[in-house]
């Protein structure tokens, strides 16, 4: 079954269409700068990329244009429209309503709709895709893949905010966690890894990019994870602060004289390792400025990490312990340092690391610690596409 998976963003598309069959990617891209003038990326597996400048007023063109793309008598991956079985859409908030992924029917749009004031930035814009799609391919059976199912089996004590409980009831204010699909084909592939059961681990999931989250695994479920309603809330990311305590709000916003969305701008977009370090929300970044002798990049690398330990700690403490410590995203697929930085203060646990396999593992599957380490550490690239690919065969 060749399965296409979009990623549709307020201004942007990523997709990739694959053999459910093999898991082979046949092509995938990106459209960017919908809605302003319009560029297309197309890449054929096995061919050099495609960049075309296009007209995209809406989404509805923008899919249209990789539509043709794929079919390009030339460059195209198939030779018809007819060959696309499903699509799989990449949702960010379910709610409560949502534990698994779904086939999209009308009712389902409804109920992803009563969640866009959970994610005002996302929502909206993953409706646009999946509407879009069902004009152009009206007859393409169509899932959702939703960033916060994975995280719905976390226990009560896990998700409730120390609140009203009434703005729970009346209005679904709790901790939701997001990059589930991530966390979810990681911690799965770990098991594999490590040649055991699934339901017999204990795993911590550290997805460290410029988003980043981390996420504990007991025995197959998903029992606590760091971001909450929002994605705001956990470790410093790229340009989001994290955790911070809540008064600060209400300081900055009489100290600058600024509205409570400017102080909430401030704190998803202005913040995290960039306002730390001055520099950049990029860690490569960072690093570069850190080696030459920038303080507060060495300082915004630091900070990260020790937040990343924090995590890892308090997750151990919360499954009573852990077998596996997966390290993926653009962060912890690529830089060695932080990982180093990280295992290092895990001695605790029994964390030893293989300084030489880490060292010079970089985008690749790779186990980090020694041979005797009692936690098994490992580094493991992402695939939320091939994972949301999955996800739609089942079910269609």
């Amino acid at each position: 079954m060749n399965v296409l998976v979009i990623n549709c963003g307020s201004s942007s598309l990523k997709y990739q269409l694959i053999n459910s069959d093999t898991e082979a990617v046949l092509a995938k891209g990106l459209c960017e700068r919908i809605g302003i003038d319009g560029r297309l990326v197309y890449q054929k597996t096995g061919l050099d990329k495609e960049i075309t400048e296009a007209a995209m007023p809406t989404h509805k063109q923008a899919i249209q244009l990789v539509l043709d793309a794929l079919v390009n008598p030339n460059t195209g991956a198939i030779a018809n429209l007819s060959e696309i079985e499903a699509v799989g859409h990449r949702v960010v908030h379910g709610g409560e309503k949502f534990a698994t992924s779904t086939v999209l029917t009308d009712e389902v749009i409804a109920a992803i709709e009563e969640c866009n004031d959970l994610a005002p930035l996302h929502n909206p814009a993953n409706l646009i895709g999946i509407r879009a799609c069902q004009e152009l391919m009206p007859n393409v059976p169509m899932v959702a893949v939703f960033d916060t199912a994975f995280h719905q089996t976390m226990p009560d004590v896990a998700y409730m905010y120390g609140l009203p409980y009434e703005y729970y009831e009346k209005y679904g204010v709790r901790r939701y966690g997001f990059h589930g699909t991530s966390h979810s084909f990681v911690s799965k592939r770990a098991a594999e890894i490590v040649g055991k059961n699934y339901e017999d681990l204990k795993i911590i999931v550290c997805h460290l990019g410029n988003g980043a989250s981390i996420c504990a695994v007991d025995h197959g479920k998903s029992v606590d994870t760091s971001m909450g309603l929002t994605p705001l809330e956990g470790l410093i990311m790229g340009t989001r602060s994290g955790d911070v305590d809540p008064s600060i709000l209400d300081f900055i916003a009489q100290k600058e004289n600024l509205t409570l969305p400017q102080v909430m701008n401030v704190l998803n977009k202005k913040s995290g390792v960039e306002g730390i370090s001055g520099v950049s929300s990029d860690f490569r970044d960072i690093e570069a400025a850190a080696k030459e002798g920038n303080k507060r990049a060495a300082l915004a690398q630091q900070t990260f990490a020790y937040r990343v330990i924090k995590y890892v700690g308090a997750y151990a403490a919360a499954m009573n312990g852990v077998d596996v410590i997966c390290f993926t995203a653009g962060l912890g697929e690529n830089d060695c340092k932080i990982r180093e930085m990280v295992m290092n203060n895990l001695g605790y646990l029994g964390v030893e690391v293989n300084a030489e396999v880490n060292n010079a593992t970089r985008g690749k599957e790779a186990v980090i610690s020694t041979a005797d380490s009692k936690v098994t550490c490992l580094a493991i690239p992402t695939n939320e596409e091939l994972a949301i690919c999955r996800e739609t065969v089942a079910l269609v």
